[in-house]
């Protein structure tokens, strides 16, 4: 990605700076960078599996929240 030629839209700006931010984070917890993990394919799945599950936690915490 040039950073010469990034979108003016600040939104946009914003997502890609939490991006970052979370990736330097795992490089620094887990010393390597999603390009580099030779995780299996399997492997894979199950930390997304994991992932989507924690947001169906996050979710049902704010349902019970606005009730």
């Amino acid at each position: 990605m040039d950073p010469n030629n990034l979108t003016k839209d600040l939104i946009v700006l914003n997502v890609l700076k939490k991006f970052n931010d979370r990736s330097l984070i795992g490089i620094n917890k887990y010393n390597t960078t999603l390009d580099d993990n030779k995780l299996e394919l399997k492997e894979w799945l199950q930390h997304l599996q994991e992932e989507l599950m924690d947001a169906c936690n996050y979710i049902e915490k704010i349902i019970n929240e606005i009730n």
